[in-house]
């Protein structure tokens, strides 16, 4: 359609893009330019949802009349954020303080469509309970999944499903780092239908 807005998705993460992908809008990828260090204090919720929110406004200042998402997640172990660990060394050390606790994923989605003066956030909480993990299944998980680019170093939908007891969510691709229920969502509200406009 015509009037149909360009949508967005400012990332540079293959897993919101594979998810975005299920929504069969067209979309393009523009990664955004924000700095993603914490500010002095910042807890994890405060700290994902100012970069969502950063990421987008970043891409739609660029582009006013496309709809764009930005999104993300921090992990959040009793109020200090975990982040990505780059290696193996900081990935097993990671599991190692996982093992047998709860930790909530505090992902954030926002929505921005500069010429209307639209602009949505919100949090998509996920809580999950990790089994007690010893040091022989951290390291085989390690070997087979090499997830050092994954907040947390277990991705749930893949081998890393078999480290948990329990996820809490009402919105089962949040974990993954993009809460299709919400965005569908918002993107209503934007204009941009999921089911109407597909392609």
């Amino acid at each position: 359609m015509a009037d149909t807005p360009k949508l967005i998705l400012a990332s540079t993460s293959r897993y919101r893009r594979e998810l975005l992908a299920r929504l069969r809008l067209p979309f393009e990828v523009q990664p955004p330019a924000v700095d993603e260090t914490p500010q002095r204090g910042e807890m994890p919720c405060a700290m994902s949802m100012r970069l969502a929110r950063e990421k987008a406004r970043a891409v739609a200042k660029a582009n006013p009349s496309a709809v764009v998402i930005g999104a993300d997640q921090v992990a959040d172990l009793d109020g200090q954020a975990l982040g990505k660990p780059g290696d193996r060394e900081r990935a097993a050390a990671q599991l190692r303080r996982l093992s047998g606790q709860r930790v909530v994923f505090h992902t954030a989605l926002s929505v921005v469509r500069a010429d209307i003066d639209y602009e949505r956030s919100l949090l998509a909480p996920v809580t999950v309970r990790f089994r007690r993990l010893a040091d022989a299944e951290i390291d085989r998980y390690l070997a087979l999944e090499q997830p050092y680019d994954c907040a947390g170093s277990a991705r749930s939908e893949a081998l890393g499903i078999a480290l948990l007891e329990e996820i809490l969510s009402d919105d089962p691709t949040a974990l993954v780092g993009l809460p299709l229920i919400r965005t569908a969502q918002l993107l209503r509200d934007a204009g941009l239908d999921p089911v109407l406009d597909a392609a």
